[in-house]
């Protein structure tokens, strides 16, 4: 006799608040998981970059050397490098154990939004505010960059990189994607500047919000809108957007100190999260695990789906 299969659970969701670090930095502009999400990286408007081990969150070191606030930050695939970007117009390139600079690039005209390394961590790609993204090698020591790409007609807002593959959001309203082993690039125009873009992890996607409210999940092969999310509020700041590890939600930031989670498929507001009163700045989610990093003002809040660990920090105090 065959037993009927056990009913799919739904996904859970990070919804429960685990702790909140005061991460005394100023503002902070972005946060970060690291590739295995063991840590986080903060960057913060006092010109320091912090990185924090994110089960205890106990601060594990402080980078300083950009001249001005530190808007995006990326680790390395094995966790030996930090790349950073700020509005000094700089990127910077930090060896993780010392906490030194190793490489401090140069070129941009403006102040750098955002900045990515690719998998093997041989390149690093920054967008900025002069409206191309630059490619650096990181092995090399020369100071021009490898590429430039300059087909935005305004500030580049943000950039991902998957395998052989660049996506970048503008405030030209604009969704590119570069492939980089055949030499092509493909555009979809989403009318409102954007604000935040991403693959979905299958890299079968694109997600991207923009200053009308709204995240859009296009078909990456044929353009094709698969879905629409609102109910948020974006109309003044560059807040991110994600979707979570396993594909099943839609989350973004939101003025309004919420942040939102649809269901990627119904397009449902699955979940509301009251973060404050403030603009939720930033947030990340976790690689594996349903975590939730989101920045709001001067403080990183870490989620979870569930409360348990809050007595296992108990005691082990």
């Amino acid at each position: 006799m065959a037993f009927p299969q056990p009913r799919p659970q739904a996904p859970q969701l990070p919804q429960h608040l685990l702790r909140t670090i005061d991460c005394q930095q100023g503002a902070v502009r972005a946060v970060r998981f690291n590739i295995d999400g063991n840590y986080l990286l903060s960057c913060g408007s006092d010109k320091s970059l912090k990185l924090w081990s994110a089960s205890r969150g106990t601060l594990l070191k402080t980078y300083s050397g950009h001249g001005y606030e530190v808007l995006d930050a990326d680790g390395s695939y094995d966790n030996s490098q930090i790349c950073s970007c700020s509005s000094d117009k700089t990127v910077i390139l930090w060896d993780v154990a010392t906490g030194q600079v190793t490489r401090k690039l140069r070129g941009h005209a403006g102040k750098v939004n955002c900045v990515q390394f690719n998998e093997e961590a041989t390149v690093i790609l920054s967008g900025s505010i002069d409206g191309t993204v630059r490619c650096w090698d990181t092995r090399s020591r020369r100071y021009e960059p490898i590429q430039v790409l300059d087909e935005a007609r305004d500030s580049i807002s943000s950039l991902k990189v998957a395998q052989h593959e660049l996506l970048t959001g503008s405030v030209d309203g604009r969704v590119r994607r570069y492939d980089l082993r055949m030499g092509q690039l493909h555009v979809d125009f989403i009318s409102s500047p954007i604000t935040c873009v991403c693959f979905s992890q299958d890299g079968q996607c694109t997600l991207s919000s923009s200053l009308d409210s709204t995240l859009r999940l296009l078909d990456k092969s044929t353009g094709e809108m698969l879905g629409e999310y609102t109910g948020h509020k974006m109309k003044g700041y560059k807040l991110d957007c994600c979707l979570s590890s396993k594909d099943t939600h839609v989350l973004s930031c939101s003025e309004d100190g919420h942040v939102y989670c649809w269901d990627l498929v119904e397009g449902s507001l699955s979940l509301k999260l009251p973060v404050g009163k403030a603009v939720v700045q930033s947030l990340s989610f976790h690689p594996t695990e349903t975590r939730l990093l989101t920045a709001m003002e001067g403080r990183v809040q870490v989620w979870g789906a569930e409360q348990e660990e809050m007595e296992e920090d108990v005691i082990a105090t």
